[in-house]
C-alpha cells in the first residue's frame, strides 16, 4: 500500500490521517533517518489548523519511543521548517500542513537533514516499515528515549533568515498581505513593515477552521478589492503553510507564479545571477511564459507537475530560479524548497530595482489563455486506461492542432482530474475542457 503522495501523506485528518498512522510515521522515520550521533533531533512544525496539535502530539510519541529527541517549533511556513532543520543541525525536519487544501485536511511530511524533501527510496522504506516490520523497531527506554525541547525564538531566527534574501529597503512602498490564516500571519506582514513597508494585513487571525477559507492564494477576490481600496502599490497573497506566493498590481490585475518568474528572471540575468540563464519550469507553465523567456535569451527547462521535479531538475543543471504557475517558486540560492515570503520579497527588490509598477513588469509575458477544470473522481487513476476519456482528449487534439495544447492528469495531492487547454481563444477551450470533463466525470463517477 502507498500512503506517500507527491507531497508527502495527505488526507482528511482523523479520517484518512489518523494520530495512529502519525505516531507510525514518527517511530519509522526516526529509526530509519537515526544517525550514530543520537544527540542529533527531528524539528516539528504546523501550520493552523485545528488537526496540528493531534497530529503533533502523535508524531512526537513515535519520535521519542524510538530514542530521538524533538524540537519543536510551534506554528511556522513549510520553507521555515527546511531551513531551521539545516540552521539547528538537526537530523531532519516534520511538515504538519496540507498547504493551500481546506482546514479539514492535513499532511506530514519529512525533509531530510540538509532541508530537502526525502527520496522517493526513503519514502518506500519508511512505508515498508509501517506495514511490514514495526515490531522490529526497539522501544528504548530510560535515559534512552527522546525528550521534547521547544524552540522559543523559532520566528526570529526565520525572520533573521528571511530579511538576508533582499538588499533593498521598502519604505514608500504600500502593500497588503494575505496570510490566508495560516502560518504566515506571525511573519510576513511584520516583516515587512521592518524592512519599511506601510502595510495592510488580511487573514491574518487564524481560529484552526478558517485557513484557506475564502482568501489566500485560491481565493484573491478580497486581496483585489483591498488593494483598490487602500490605493496600494500592490498586494500578496500565501497559502496555509506560506510555500507559495500571487500577487496583484496596483489596478487590481492578478500575476500568477508564471508573471512573477518572468519578472525575477530578466531581474537575475540583468544582475549576472541567473546561472547558465536557465529556469525550470513545469508542463502547466503558461507558453507565453517560454515566449517572453526566449525573447530575453532566456532558456526554459520543462518538467512534469510537482516541485519536486522542478528542484530536481534544478539541482540537476544547476539553475537557481523555478517554480510553478501556482506560486510555488524556488530561489536555489536561498532556500531548498518553494518560499512563499521570499518570493515577496524577490518580487519586491524587482520593483524597487526597477522603479517600475507590477503592472508593467507583468507586461514582460504575454498569457496566453487557458482553461483549467477540475473533476473530483474516486479512482484518479484510472483515466488513462479508459477508452471513451482517450477518445474525447485525442479529439481535442485534433481539434486544437498547433494552435494549443491540452493537458489532462491527475492531481498530485488530491483525488481530481486536472483538464487544461491552452491557446488563443477562450471560449473554444472553455468548450473543449467541459467536454473532455462530461466525459471523464461520467466514466470515472
Amino acid at each position: 500500500m502507498k500512503i506517500f503522495g507527491t507531497d508527502g501523506v495527505r488526507g482528511q485528518a482523523n479520517s484518512e490521517l489518523t494520530p495512529e498512522l502519525a505516531y507510525k510515521l514518527g517511530r519509522a522515520a526516526a529509526y530509519l533517518l537515526n544517525p550514530l550521533d543520537k544527540k542529533k533531533a527531528i524539528v516539528i512544525g504546523k501550520d493552523t489548523r485545528i488537526s496540528g496539535d493531534m497530529l503533533e502530539s502523535a508524531l512526537i510519541a513515535g519520535i521519542c519511543s524510538a530514542g530521538v529527541n524533538v524540537l519543536r517549533l510551534g506554528v511556522m511556513p513549510t520553507p521555515g521548517i527546511a531551513y531551521l532543520t539545516r540552521k539547528l543541525e538537526a537530523m531532519a525536519g516534520v511538515v504538519i500542513s496540507a498547504s493551500h487544501n481546506p482546514a479539514a485536511d492535513n499532511g506530514i511530511k519529512f525533509f531530510n537533514h540538509e532541508g530537502y524533501k526525502l527520496s522517493d527510496e526513503l519514502e518506500e522504506k519508511i512505508e515498508h516499515l509501517i506495514f511490514n516490520e514495526m515490531d522490529k523497531i526497539p522501544y528504548p527506554t530510560g535515559a534512552n528515549i527522546g525528550r521534547v525541547e521547544n524552540v522559543t525564538n523559532s520566528i526570529e531566527l526565520y525572520k533573521e533568515f528571511l530579511k538576508e534574501a533582499i538588499d533593498v529597503d521598502l519604505k514608500g512602498l504600500k502593500i497588503v498581505v494575505d496570510c490566508a490564516n495560516g502560518a504566515a500571519s506571525p511573519i510576513t506582514p511584520g516583516l515587512l513593515r521592518d524592512l519599511g513597508a506601510e502595510v495592510i494585513s488580511i487573514f491574518d487571525q487564524p481560529d484552526g477552521l478558517n485557513i484557506n477559507a475564502g482568501c489566500g492564494s485560491t481565493h484573491l477576490e478580497a486581496l483585489q478589492e483591498a488593494v483598490l481600496k487602500e490605493g496600494a502599490h500592490l498586494g500578496i497573497a500565501h497559502d496555509g503553510d506560506s510555500d507559495r506566493l500571487l500577487a496583484v498590481d496596483e489596478a487590481g490585475r492578478l500575476l500568477d507564479g508564471d508573471q512573477i518568474m518572468a519578472a525575477c528572471a530578466l531581474q537575475l540575468k540583468r544582475q549576472g545571477l541567473l546561472a547558465g540563464n536557465k529556469v525550470v519550469v513545469t508542463v502547466m507553465s503558461n507558453l507565453g511564459l517560454k515566449q517572453a523567456c526566449e525573447r530575453y535569451g532566456i532558456e526554459v527547462e520543462e518538467t512534469k507537475v510537482g516541485d519536486r521535479y522542478v528542484l530536481e531538475r534544478m539541482q540537476e543543471i544547476g539553475a537557481v530560479l523555478g517554480g510553478e504557475q501556482s506560486g510555488h517558486i524556488i530561489f536555489l540560492n536561498h532556500n531548498t524548497t518553494g518560499d512563499g515570503i521570499i518570493t515577496a520579497l524577490k518580487l519586491l527588490e524587482v520593483v524597487r530595482k526597477t522603479g517600475k509598477p507590477l503592472s508593467e513588469l507583468a507586461a514582460l509575458m504575454e498569457r496566453l489563455p487557458q482553461v483549467l477544470i477540475n473533476v473530483r473522481v474516486k479512482d484518479k487513476n484510472s483515466w488513462k486506461n479508459n477508452a471513451a476519456i482517450q477518445q474525447v482528449v485525442q479529439q481535442a487534439e485534433k481539434q486544437l492542432g498547433k494552435r494549443g495544447r491540452i493537458l489532462v492528469r491527475p492531481s498530485g495531492t488530491e483525488p481530481m482530474i486536472r483538464v487544461m487547454a491552452e491557446g488563443n481563444d477562450q471560449r473554444e477551450l472553455e468548450e473543449i475542457t467541459k467536454g473532455i470533463a462530461m466525459v471523464i466525470e461520467k466514466e470515472l463517477n
